[in-house]
């Protein structure tokens, strides 16, 4: 399964203009192409692109619900890619997960920040075992990094798939030893980088640290 994401890079007309090039490599989708904000825009390019066999795929810089439903009436996505971090909270993902159910979106995780996969797997099954009920066209993106600082890390059944958590909860516990260790200023890996001879980086002055 080839994809694409141009990180909103591209203008609109461009984003058709280059898919169309790479078209006959059979992307499945070209994700955020253009501006996030940019429904209409995205609506343009989905219109020109899907006859191609081409989806967008979009919404992981999208803040809440009424952005999604207008992406979904406008038909601007294909793949919907909620980020559990950047809604607000769960009752919203829930509302998101619904409206793509409806629309028969399917809804593709995004998971690329620190415990980001440790959150977005609790939200894939449930839409698979209490909404979509299927697993057709979904994905979830995983990246291999910083799990070791999590009580309960995200696991993978041979790079192919997320196994069920066992824990309760949401996954996202830090280990204390992270959190003391990362805690700035005073954390033992600022210290350790300040020490640094190669380091560029400087203790603010006393005025401005604070604790959290």
């Amino acid at each position: 399964m080839l994809m694409v994401d141009a990180n909103q890079r591209w203008e609109v007309s461009t984003s058709i203009e280059w898919m169309k090039k790479l078209a006959c490599f059979k992307p499945a989708w070209i994700e955020e192409p253009t501006s996030p904000d940019d429904i209409l825009g995205h609506a343009v390019i989905a219109k020109a692109l899907n006859p191609l066999g081409i989806g967008v795929a979009t919404g992981e810089q999208c803040q809440n619900r009424v952005m999604f439903k207008q992406f979904l009436q406008a038909g601007a996505m294909q793949f919907c890619q909620i980020d559990s971090c950047r809604l607000g909270g769960v009752n919203e993902i829930l509302a998101v997960l619904l409206m793509a159910k409806k629309f028969n979106i399917p809804v593709c995780p995004h998971a690329g920040g620190v415990g980001l996969c440790e959150v977005v797997q609790h939200l894939a099954f449930f839409d698979y075992i209490c909404v979509s009920g299927t697993l057709e066209n979904r994905v979830i993106e995983y990246v291999d990094h910083l799990h070791e600082h999590f009580e309960y890390p995200c696991v993978m059944q041979k790079y192919t798939s997320f196994m069920p958590p066992e824990a309760p909860g949401y996954s996202t516990q830090l280990k204390q030893e992270s959190i003391s260790a990362y805690t700035y200023p005073n954390g033992s890996a600022w210290k350790d980088l300040f020490a640094s001879s190669s380091s560029k980086f400087q203790l603010p002055p006393p005025d401005v640290m604070y604790s959290v």
